[in-house]
């Protein structure tokens, strides 16, 4: 069955354009750089993202920065609401001025038996020498009955008064041991009580350090990409308020062929050109290679090897070149990394370094 002439030729042309095409664009790239000491890949400009985030859930109270805004290391950037902090941080310093106050109270109740320990010491020494006396007396006592010089009631009086005392040195003896006993609980409190000063004063620094953390400041120099959300917006605990990005800490990730991943060194030279600013070329630096391979992703497109594994790449763009243009950073768009594989192979005149004034 043939197919009619009108029906054939718009197909061809359609053919005929697309081969054009992808001959143009393989012509380009072929151009570019050199087959040998280089390899090519095609990624995107990326840069250290930082999510600004709550710590605890709670109710945005302002926003202090807006989308593309530059910012410093430790400027505030929001504020969460901390009327519940407050209230919290009041309770645990009353808490904590109660703790010192009863730990005060034990202290003086240390003190106290203290005192009561050395008042039955003194006690105890008082009823010894009442002892030693009732016992001289009945030794006389008896020497003088036996002799038939005293009388047997006044044996008998001695002798009561001497159990007497040795009962007294007895009683004396165990208040000293009560007291000793009594000081001893009463340090075990008094150790309790300090516990709780600590524990109170842990929370009151835990409240403080929360309050501290409703406050979201920039942990590092960068640019506000999004604002994630608006002040009276009630978030919970990590919910994300700000994403900002480190424009010191860019890099490109591309993709390489085994063939070529496999030559490509820590630190070896790469040289960036992106759609964007093709007039342009970057001057970076391998700074990671994959150890494992993967299927291409398909935001990436390469000329031969889609659908072979390829290996990961990351092109590190200095920090100074960076600080020198923060204003031109664009996150996002799309480039070409030549890699120079070879470390004896000139760049090329069409590669060679040319970058903003």
């Amino acid at each position: 069955m043939s197919i009619p002439t009108r029906k054939l030729i718009p197909a061809i042309a359609v053919l005929l354009v697309a081969a054009a095409a992808g001959y143009y664009a393989w012509n380009r790239v072929h151009d570019l750089g050199p087959d040998n000491g280089f390899a090519s890949g095609n990624g995107r400009i990326e840069a250290t993202e930082i999510d600004m985030a709550t710590k605890l859930a709670g109710r945005v109270n302002s926003i202090f920065v807006d989308e593309g805004d530059f910012v410093k290391a430790g400027q505030p950037l929001a504020k969460m609401e901390v009327q519940v902090l407050e209230a919290q941080l009041d309770e645990a310093s009353a808490q904590h001025q109660q703790a010192i106050n009863s730990a005060a109270s034990v202290e003086a109740q240390v003190a106290q038996r203290e005192s009561d320990k050395v008042a039955a010491q003194a006690l105890v020494t008082q009823c010894e020498a009442e002892l030693d006396a009732a016992q001289r007396k009945l030794a006389r006592s008896e020497t003088l009955s036996r002799e038939g010089a005293s009388s047997m009631q006044e044996l008998d009086d001695d002798r009561a008064r001497m159990r007497s005392a040795e009962a007294a040195v007895s009683a004396a003896k165990a208040q000293v041991g009560a007291a000793g006993a009594a000081i001893d609980a009463t340090r075990a409190q008094l150790v309790g009580a300090r516990s709780t000063i600590v524990a109170a004063q842990a929370t009151v620094a835990r409240v403080n350090a929360d309050i501290a953390d409703s406050q979201l400041v920039a942990p590092r120099d960068g640019r506000v990409q999004y604002r994630v959300a608006e002040p009276g917006e009630v978030l919970p605990a990590g919910g994300k308020v700000l994403n900002m990005v480190d424009l010191s800490d860019v890099y490109l990730t591309f993709f390489l062929p085994e063939t070529a991943a496999g030559k490509v060194a820590l630190g070896a030279e790469v040289h960036l050109i992106l759609d964007a600013a093709p007039n342009y070329v970057i001057p970076a630096a391998v700074s990671f290679v994959a150890s494992t391979a993967q299927f291409t992703p398909k935001t990436v497109e390469t000329a031969s090897e889609r659908q072979k594994l390829m290996f990961r790449v990351k092109a590190q763009i200095s920090r100074e070149l960076l600080l020198q243009h923060l204003k031109l950073i664009k996150t996002g768009l799309p480039g070409v990394a030549w890699v120079r594989i070879d470390p004896k192979a000139p760049w090329p005149a069409q590669l060679a370094i040319r970058v903003p004034q």
